[in-house]
């Protein structure tokens, strides 16, 4: 029998903020151990929470990213369980009000465009962290009340892949919006997994096994891969699988059982007494709505509509949001009565001298120790070398031929250590192109002298022989040579 995977992921993310969720204390990674706890923190007897403003605004922003519904009423409850890490013994949530419910995550997947439904997102506190020795085992209460979102999603996942692009979707919003810096290395991100099998073509649900507390993505996948099979498997040979909670052993590579439950644990949810429900306001609405951003797909899908830029280059200007502004302010400085095919092309060439030589020089300056260079130490305001237009100009030096591209990533490197303009660079260097057909033609004449082993082997169909040709004229020429004319001089003549 054919089985298919269901899978949902309910996703845990720090948020940042300064402070904790209902306290004062640093919200940091790294601080010695139960340092930054007060008793607050702790549960002391006679404690009470106040609520951190900023954790209700990345709240609500996120469920706005998510296209949630935001909820003008939302509460807090007590999720009651004993556990070390948590020293009150209960959880402060939000059960059956939270602040952001039905919204959804678009992302590429296999060449198309994937929706995950988002059931809610809901606002929570972070537990402290058990270290385990030999002979003891140690507290650290410093996460302890750190601001968590929990994200559910609806069980639209149908496989390892498509599960980990959706956390890195989701991942890539969090972190565009601001709400979280999404460092998985500092336990900023961490995801329970609940995966069932069924037949193909069923609609019933298969039992659901839980995955717990996965902290990479690459492992949410890892887990998946493996447990998918396990439960097909039982299947086959004639078994039954039984809702359950297991965890993934990075290790070995397999996922262990921890613990069965035929039914959902009463965690015996009721209101918390010592917080209001939240109510936001229409001007408080419309200020979080103020910090909205492109989303990464949608800027995605612009730079390739609006630019016409293939795929590789859209997404790279994704990734870099500062380096991606900067493409867009030279692209304005292109001027207005150049259009269609023409501006196309020169859009093209800007964003190759910005992907690959702007990028690539700012690369030599930050390989000096100890400093971080960015594209803003040399386009920036009080930068040394303020170069804005300047890479406009050497695209349109191109276009007309003045310089091709050998020479123009020696003029993009003159850019960026100078300032100059590219056309005072070539003339200094003496880099114009050599467009003189009767020049290039001696130059071919010469190469093809000194090389008939690469001349014979095109004449015999090797086309690529036609390439090494060409590139001996530009070394002939010290990269002066027009390309393109040097190609139709060596084709005509070997074909003469």
């Amino acid at each position: 029998m054919d089985y298919e995977a269901v899978i949902g992921l309910e996703t845990h993310v720090q948020l940042k903020t300064r402070s904790k969720m209902w306290c004062g204390c640093a919200n940091e990674f790294g601080a010695p151990p139960n340092a930054n706890v007060c008793p607050v923190c702790l549960g002391l007897p006679g404690v009470l929470p106040v609520a951190n403003e900023e954790a209700l605004r990345l709240t609500a922003l996120t469920g706005f990213l998510l296209n949630c519904t935001v909820s003008r009423y939302a509460k807090f409850d007590r999720k009651n369980y004993f556990y070390p890490d948590m020293p009150k013994n209960y959880q402060i949530t939000q059960y059956d009000k939270p602040s952001t419910v039905n919204g959804v995550v678009e992302f590429e997947f296999k060449g198309g465009l994937m929706r995950v439904r988002i059931t809610r997102a809901h606002l929570e506190e972070d537990v402290g962290k058990s270290f385990h020795f030999e002979r003891n085992s140690g507290l650290d209460f410093n996460r302890a009340g750190v601001p968590l979102l929990e994200i559910v999603s609806e069980p639209d996942l149908s496989s390892p892949d498509m599960a980990y692009e959706y956390l890195n979707a989701l991942k890539d919003i969090l972190v565009y919006g601001g709400v979280s810096d999404c460092d998985m290395e500092k336990g900023m991100v961490r995801c329970d997994v609940n995966v069932s099998v069924r037949p193909k073509g069923q609609t019933e649900l298969g039992a659901k096994i839980e995955i717990k507390n996965m902290n990479s993505f690459s492992g949410v996948r890892k887990a998946l891969e493996y447990e998918i099979p396990r439960q097909i498997e039982v299947l086959n040979q004639g078994g039954s699988l039984i809702q359950s909670t297991r965890r993934w052993d990075d290790a070995a590579g397999i996922t262990e059982e921890m613990r069965t439950k035929e039914h959902a644990h009463d965690y015996r949810y009721f209101a918390e007494p010592d917080l209001m429900p939240f109510q936001p306001s229409d001007d408080w609405l419309a200020e979080v709505k103020s910090r909205l951003v492109e989303l990464p797909l949608a800027r995605k899908q612009r730079f390739m509509r609006d630019y016409q830029l293939p795929a590789s280059d859209a997404q790279t200007f994704v990734w870099d949001v500062p380096l991606g502004n900067y493409f867009e302010e030279e692209v304005r400085r292109i001027r207005t009565d150049v259009q269609g095919e023409r501006r196309a092309r020169k859009v093209k060439t800007v964003a190759n001298f910005i992907i690959n030589n702007l990028r690539a020089e700012i690369a030599k300056k930050a390989e000096t120790p100890f400093v971080e260079v960015t594209y803003k130490d040399v386009t920036g305001p009080g930068a040394p070398y303020p170069i804005h237009g300047l890479i406009v100009d050497l695209a349109n030096l191109v276009e007309n031929n003045t310089a091709n591209s050998a020479t123009a990533q020696v003029v993009m490197s003159e850019i960026v250590r100078t300032g100059k303009s590219p056309a005072a660079i070539i003339e200094e260097k003496g880099l114009a192109q050599l467009t003189d057909a009767g020049a290039i033609e001696k130059l071919c004449d010469q190469v093809l002298a000194a090389n008939p082993g690469p001349a014979g082997d095109y004449k015999v169909g090797k086309a690529a022989a036609l390439n090494f040709l060409k590139g001996q004229v530009m070394k002939l020429s010290k990269g002066k040579a027009n390309p393109a004319l040097a190609g139709e001089i060596l084709e005509r003549k070997l074909k003469g």
